[in-house]
This record gives structure tokens, C-alpha cells and sequence, in this order.
């Protein structure tokens, strides 16, 4: 018997839209800290230079941990439930920054954040998509989709108003009655869905993949202030390759693991998720130190620094539709691989930039950047799908975003470490705004040849065109698309 045999209420379009707030202020608390990391650094939190990456990190290394975990636990309890203590976890986790008197609070405070926002993107799709009438149903998930890739751009933009009109502990304290507001809206305006008891979290998978990126990203970050060949550097890389061998191992053994490994079979697969990741690799190691070269560099004030992120969002919202078009036409391997490698080029271009560049030819650098996102993003995303089988298809929208924050978790370590090596300082400041530029050059170039070598591994895995749909729509699990959304 299929798990949602039963009646579920329709969503209407009010329910729809707070969904989709929830979702946009998820997305934009990832990128929202980045303009704040100048205010932040001269804060009297006196946070050395990894404080202010785990700062940043901290969020998206829980975020992706427990995004599957999450979305489990809304399908056997209930993803209303699930949504509403999402929200609370968010409001929680930001008043703890707010109140931070030290970097280890404020961290703290975000992963707390983080935890919300694994609860709130599952629960979100999942109402979507088991509320929605199939008729309306891709039109409300591109209506998902647009607000999680407007999440950037609200982000930067927040923070940017947040720090030009008060102090970084603003945006933390404006999260909190916003999270509440929402929690209201979807208490009043969301319908219960039913719930999929054959589901079930696996706590031992989720701590061990979560105990493996912080392992990861702690050996990135800590490398250049106690060395690369450290006795605690060594340890947390030699740690991370343990819990990950420990993660596979007990994925091909329990039951119902968080990830099967088996999936990974297929090389479309493996070639889609590395993609994502690849993709979000370069994209936040761009966020990360854009908002820094702006202010530090070209003397914007924070709000202005906000705002001229918005170039980026362009070629994600005009290049999607002809990507797909393409990607009919010639199959999946050139559009992924060429929007990569556009993106490589992009950061290439950005990582010539110093006090002397024009901002608007900066803007052209982004916008290559965001033309080479938009372009690959939607077959990638096909990749991933096209690689399970249409009854697992929606393993594949948690995939999906989860390979998205951890690529964006490792760039921005990947960045910022290479980017305190290069300034020669353990606090980036505007006094050290001459030895920025060449730092971030090189930290830019690190990530674009990373990016470029990954994307070969892309288009070797790739091949052919998207695969046709040819399964019943009666022999798929009800809530369940071949677009990656699942229930």
C-alpha cells in the first residue's frame, strides 16, 4: 500500500509562499555571515582567522551532515512537526550568536542553526510535493527551487543592510522574530501531510558522516597555523579517512542506512554528485572572499557589498532554461562539463582582480561565474537522478543538496585557509588590505585548478543523453518525481 493512500488537504498558495520564505532565509544565512567576517574579525570576540572560517562553516558542515537524517525523520514523525522545530532550532541557534562573548559561542550558535536548517529544507519539498495535485506539482517545486537559489542573493544582501545599519550581532537578532513569524505562518497555514512510517533515521550513519566532514574541514582549516605536517593536522585528516571508511562500512551492512554505497555503482551518479559539489566548491569560496575584497580592497561600505553580488544571480536565472534545452539536444556530458569549466574560467578572471579593477568589469567576472552555474546546475541535477532507479529517485534530492553545502563547505576552508597563508596575518583587517588581493588571487586559483581537474572526472562519468522515464506513473510511489523531489 503506498504510503500516502491517505487524503491529504491541498496547499494553498499562502502556504506555499511561507514554505518558500522558510526555505530563503535557510539558503540565506549560508552566505549571510560573509559580509559580516570584516566586522566580525575586528569584533571584540578577537577571533583568529580559522575561528572566522569554523564561523562560517560551522553551519553548512551540520547543514549537509543532517539534511538526510532530517528529512527521514519528518517522513516517520510528522514533516509539519519537523518544519516548526526546524524554525525554533533556527531562532535558538541565531539568538546564541547574537549573545556570543566568544568565537566558540558564536560557532556553537551556528551549528545550532545549521541542525534548524537540516530540518526545514526536507520538510519544506516534502509538504510541497505531497500537498500539491500532480498537475500543479512542478510548478510549485520550480517555485522551490527558485526561492533556495534566490537564498544566496537574500543572504548577501541581508547582511550586507544588517551590518550597514547596525553591528553583526543585528542579523543574528533579526533571524530570531523572523523565524517565529514564519513558525506562526506555517502553523496557521500549513495542512498536516501523512507521514511514511516505513522510514526511518540511521543516528549511527549520521554521526559518523557529520564526525567525518568536521574531522575533514578541521585539517584544512588548522593547517597553516600549526603546519601541515602537524601531529594535529595529521590526526584530524587520518581521523576524517577512518569515519569514512567506518560510514561506508556500515552502509553496506545496516539495514536502512543513511546512504547506501552501493548507489554509487553508477558512474552518471558519482559524476552528477561530484559536479554539484564541484559547482557550490567554487561558488562559496567566491562568496566567501568577494564580500572582503569589496570592503577591504575597493572601499565598499557593507551594504553596497551586498548589493553588488547581484550580477551572480542573472546567469542562474536565465541560463537554467537553455541549459535544458541544450541538454536535450546534445546530452548531458557538454553542458555539465562546459558550465564547470566556465566557471573555472570565471574564478581564473576574478583572481586577477586588485584595487585597480573596475567594478564593472568585476561584475563581468561574476557574471561568467553565474552564466557557468546556471548552465550546468539543471543537468547535473539530471545526472544524479538519472543514475538511481525511478523508485529512489527522491534519494537523489537529498543527494543533491547535501553534495551542495558540502562543496561549499570545503571551499570555503579551502579558500580561507589558503587565504591566511597568503596574508601573512592570523587577523585579516583593513590594515592588511594590500597583502588581501594577492592572497585572494591565489586562493582563487587554488580552487579554480581544483574545480578544473574535477571537472575532467565530470565528463569522463558522463555520457549521452538524460534517460526517458518509462516507468508507469501508477508503478511510482505517489510523492515521488523523477526530478529528484521526493516526499
Amino acid at each position: 500500500m503506498s504510503p500516502y493512500a491517505q487524503k491529504a488537504p491541498g496547499l494553498t498558495r499562502a502556504a506555499l509562499y511561507v514554505l518558500c520564505a522558510c526555505v530563503l532565509v535557510a539558503q540565506g544565512m549560508v552566505a549571510a555571515v560573509n559580509l559580516l567576517i570584516p566586522q566580525l574579525a575586528a569584533s571584540t570576540l578577537h577571533p583568529s582567522s580559522s575561528e572566522l572560517l569554523w564561523a562560517v562553516d560551522a553551519y553548512v558542515i551540520v547543514f549537509a551532515g543532517l539534511l538526510i537524517p532530517a528529512g527521514a525523520l519528518g517522513d516517520r514523525f510528522g514533516r509539519k512537526g519537523a518544519l516548526l522545530t526546524g524554525l525554533g532550532l533556527f531562532a535558538a541557534g541565531a539568538a546564541t550568536s547574537a549573545l556570543a562573548t566568544a568565537p566558540a559561542v558564536l560557532i556553537a550558535g551556528r551549528g545550532v542553526c545549521g541542525a534548524g536548517a537540516a530540518l526545514i529544507m526536507p520538510a519544506t519539498m516534502s509538504l510541497l510535493v505531497t500537498l500539491t495535485p500532480p498537475a500543479r506539482r512542478s510548478q510549485a517545486l520550480a517555485t522551490w527551487t527558485l526561492a533556495a537559489g534566490l537564498g544566496g542573493l537574500a543572504g548577501n544582501v541581508g547582511g550586507g543592510l544588517a551590518g550597514q545599519f547596525g553591528t553583526w550581532r543585528s542579523l543574528f537578532w533579526a533571524v530570531v522574530p523572523l523565524a517565529a513569524l514564519l513558525a506562526l505562518a506555517v502553523a496557521r497555514l500549513a495542512p498536516r501531510s501523512p507521514e511514511r512510517t516505513d522510514t526511518a533515521p540511521d543516528p549511527v550513519g549520521s554521526l559518523l558522516l557529520v564526525a567525518a566532514l568536521t574531522s575533514l574541514v578541521y585539517g584544512i582549516i588548522e593547517g597553516p597555523p600549526h603546519g601541515w605536517g602537524s601531529a594535529r593536522v595529521l590526526t584530524a585528516f587520518g581521523l576524517g579517512a577512518v569515519l569514512l571508511t567506518a560510514f561506508t562500512v556500515h552502509g553496506l551492512r545496516a539495514t536502512r542506512p543513511l546512504l547506501d554505497p552501493r548507489i554509487f555503482a553508477s558512474p552518471v551518479l558519482r559524476a552528477g554528485t561530484l559536479g554539484i559539489a564541484t559547482a557550490f566548491f567554487g561558488l562559496f569560496a567566491l562568496f566567501y572572499v568577494n564580500s572582503q575584497y569589496l570592503q577591504y580592497v575597493k572601499g565598499f561600505p557593507v551594504g553596497l557589498a551586498g548589493v553588488a553580488i547581484v550580477p551572480l544571480t542573472v546567469g542562474m536565472a536565465v541560463m537554467p532554461k537553455i541549459g535544458a534545452r541544450w541538454q536535450d539536444r546534445y546530452g548531458i556530458r557538454p553542458v555539465a562539463g562546459g558550465g564547470l569549466a566556465v566557471i573555472g574560467l570565471g574564478l581564473l578572471l576574478v583572481s586577477t582582480a586588485d584595487g585597480s579593477t573596475p567594478y564593472a568589469l568585476y561584475a563581468v567576472y561574476l557574471l561568467v561565474i553565474s552564466a557557468g552555474t546556471g548552465l550546468c546546475a539543471p543537468a547535473l541535477t539530471v545526472a544524479v537522478v538519472a543514475g538511481l532507479p525511478a523508485h529512489r529517485s527522491g534519494l537523489g534530492s537529498g543527494l543533491n543538496t547535501a553534495a551542495r553545502e558540502i562543496g561549499a563547505a570545503l571551499g570555503v576552508a579551502v579558500v580561507g585557509t589558503v587565504l591566511a597563508s597568503g596574508s601573512g596575518t592570523d587577523h585579516v583587517t583593513a590594515g592588511h588590505a594590500a597583502a588581501f588581493a594577492p592572497a585572494m588571487s591565489d586562493g582563487l586559483r587554488v580552487v579554480a585548478a581544483v574545480l578544473l581537474v574535477a571537472t575532467v572526472f565530470v565528463v569522463l562519468g558522463t555520457s549521452g543523453r538524460p534517460r526517458r522515464d518509462t516507468e508507469p506513473a501508477e508503478g511510482r510511489p505517489e510523492g515521488v518525481t523523477r526530478t529528484g523531489a521526493s516526499a
